[in-house]
């Protein structure tokens, strides 16, 4: 099987420090890999590489476009890479309002990304942002109150839906559940479970969070001081680490 997303001896450096240095690793179809580590140690700045969001000192990003087969996207014109940002990817950030028009309603938020693919039937793209409202447990009666009207949890989950409306086949997620209580967290969970399964997606997920990653990701690469430490399957590495960082996050979450 093709890779969806190869990722070749991938590095950003900010002066003398690292971001992060040398990481490669394939993601197939279908497939979740998880990305943790505590605050510093490179995991954001290997995602926003990923994403196109920063631009790498070194490395290739190779996806599989549906066109052309693998492009390197760090080489991509930025216009193509708007276009990939669009259809084939996504981006959840932890902070939902940085990923939502706050000032426009719910059912035009996720509306906006369907116009952004060439969708134009007014009555189509209602339709549809219901739809998606529904199936990210938010109420028709709903679709047209602003996010500013909605709880933390629910501007969570309607910026899932206006990430997911157009189909991605990668999704990049930024502490997708950080800040929401902890209760609100396991629902958006479930359903973050449900729709990866369900449309086949692949997915990274940057977290702090074991238990997320544990429920969501098939593979877990451990981050520290801008390097990968440790990777493998998730069970495998939670159940037995082999390196001693790995160790110590294990331990301070059996702790708690």
């Amino acid at each position: 099987m093709t890779p969806l997303l190869k990722v070749n001896n991938l590095s950003k450096f900010y002066g003398n420090r690292i971001g992060c240095n040398d990481v490669s690793f394939d993601l197939y179809p279908g497939e979740v890999m998880g990305i943790v580590g505590e605050s510093g140690s490179g995991k954001s700045t290997l995602l926003n590489c990923l994403a196109g969001r920063l631009e790498p000192d070194a490395g290739e990003v190779l996806f599989h476009t549906r066109a052309d087969g693998l492009r390197d996207t760090v080489t991509m014109s930025e216009p193509e890479r708007r276009m990939l940002g669009r259809t084939d990817w996504a981006f959840v950030h932890q902070h939902a309002r940085d990923g939502l028009r706050m000032g426009v309603s719910a059912g035009g938020n996720v509306g906006e990304r369907l116009m952004a693919v060439g969708a134009r039937n007014y009555g189509d793209i209602r339709a549809k942002a219901i739809d998606w409202l529904e199936r990210v447990e938010i109420a028709e009666d709903r679709v047209d109150d602003r996010p500013s009207a909605f709880s933390g949890g629910m501007q969570q989950r309607l910026q899932i839906a206006r990430n997911l409306v157009t189909g991605p086949r990668l999704v990049f997620m930024d502490e997708p559940t950080g800040g929401l209580d902890v209760s609100v967290q396991a629902r958006l969970l479930d359903l973050l479970r449900g729709l990866v399964r369900e449309m086949g997606l692949s997915a990274i997920i940057v977290t702090h969070d074991l238990a997320v990653v544990r429920l969501l990701a098939d593979r877990l690469m451990v981050m520290k001081s801008g390097h990968v430490v440790e990777s493998g399957l998730t069970d495998q590495v939670l159940d037995d680490p082999q390196h001693g960082y790995t160790q110590l996050l294990v331990s301070s979450v059996l702790q708690v």
